[in-house]
């Protein structure tokens, strides 16, 4: 028997979306993802059919995609810090929290990011673009899906 499974427009609500880096509520976000991975293969023995599936070391990742602005005031946040920027800040320090509701009357639900090291900082502009988008990609310790 099939499953019924309502898919809306609301099941990306952008307006109801918010992100936080760094205790700061993200204005200018485009874009993000949350990654948890765990590596697996088969095990082999006798035959040529695998006999079990081996679990082995975990990690988490994932990118938010900003407009300039954004940053810009995330590169200052770190050199008022101490750092150079973003991507010089300590995971121990950052944390992306991205708390959204599918419908208004639905619980908050949170994805979270801890121990973020972003691992690329950058632009790309071309001709007769009206803003800059800007993709950060980070390694995270650990991710925590709703």
């Amino acid at each position: 028997m099939a499953q019924n499974v309502n898919i809306t427009s609301d099941e990306c609500a952008w307006s109801r979306f918010e992100v936080k880096i760094l205790g700061r509520t993200i204005k200018g976000l485009r874009g993000f993802g949350f990654k948890k991975e765990v590596e697996k293969e088969h095990l082999y023995g006798a035959g040529d059919d695998p006999i079990d599936i081996m679990s082995g070391n975990k990690k988490g990742s994932g990118n938010i995609k900003v407009l300039g602005f954004e940053a810009d005031a995330m590169n200052k946040a770190a050199r008022d810090a101490g750092f150079d920027d973003i991507i010089d800040v300590p995971h121990e320090a950052i944390v992306i929290t991205c708390a959204y509701k599918k419908r208004l009357i639905d619980p908050v639900k949170t994805y979270v990011a801890s121990g973020v090291a972003f691992t690329e900082a950058g632009t790309d502009l071309e001709q007769n673009a009206k803003f800059r988008e800007i993709t950060l990609p980070y390694l995270a310790m650990n991710v925590k899906l709703p």
